[in-house]
């Protein structure tokens, strides 16, 4: 008894008591400001693998964002990253931060289906499928449910069948290889379901955007109900994302 209080007051709590207003230490890059000071907007432009900056004004698109830094590295009095991890949201134009734009990202709630509240408010079953991804953000998905963040604690879950989930979670640019198999799944979860993208590789591809072995036909076809940025994203970006898209609190 002794020893388990020993380690208490050394280590503290392991878990996060609310997700919503916690603090990410370490180098942990969020939502980046971007200033209205001048730069050579063409070096700028060159320093982004994946053309996720775009000028006139400047501007940093978070679904290609592979938050590298090297942006603001280079330019640090042009841009800059907060550690602001509440990055999600359901319409993708949002995760577009234009020059002087301080706004918080946050969700359209004129975009969220009434009937997602109204039946899994209180319990979300997902299957979350990897279509070609680095294992990455599947690692961070994963610790999402570990002591720490305790997702389940809000009655969110991953789950091993389609036929037991409310929807899926897509990370991986999707290869032409697992084109089939995202259809095959999306197809096994019962109606109505959602769709969530994890990270920079499922929202826009990544570096593998131009790469002709993917396929991602199946956006285009399908209503997306969730965007979470991160390269990895992080647990706390995709837990407050689906909180908000619940309408949930902690």
């Amino acid at each position: 008894m002794l020893n388990n209080l020993k380690i208490l007051w050394h280590q503290g709590k392991q878990f996060i008591p609310d997700v919503t207003t916690a603090k990410v230490p370490g180098i942990f890059r969020g939502r980046p400001v971007i200033t209205d000071a001048k730069v050579d907007e063409s070096l700028l432009l060159d320093l982004c693998p994946t053309k996720a900056i775009s000028t006139s004004p400047v501007s940093i698109d978070l679904g290609k964002c592979t938050f590298c830094g090297e942006c603001a590295i280079q330019f640090p009095d042009k841009i800059s990253f907060t550690k602001d991890y509440k990055l999600s949201t359901n319409d993708r134009e949002r995760l577009i931060i234009k020059e002087g734009d301080d706004q918080a990202i946050e969700l359209n709630s004129d975009l969220i289906r009434s009937e997602i509240h109204r039946l899994f408010g209180r319990s979300l079953k997902l299957r979350q499928v990897s279509a070609g991804g680095d294992n990455s953000c599947e690692w961070e998905l994963n610790s999402s449910n570990n002591v720490q963040f305790d997702m389940s604690r809000f009655g969110i879950d991953f789950v091993a069948s389609p036929r037991h989930a409310d929807g899926i979670v897509i990370t991986g640019p999707i290869t032409a290889n697992m084109a089939e198999s995202v259809e095959r799944c999306y197809n096994a979860v019962p109606s109505p379901k959602i769709i969530i993208l994890a990270g920079t590789d499922a929202i826009s591809g990544g570096i593998f955007a131009d790469s002709p072995a993917i396929n991602r036909e199946f956006l285009s076809t399908h209503h997306i109900d969730l965007y979470v940025p991160g390269n990895p994203i992080h647990p706390l970006t995709f837990i407050n994302g689906v909180l908000s898209l619940l309408k949930k609190k902690s």
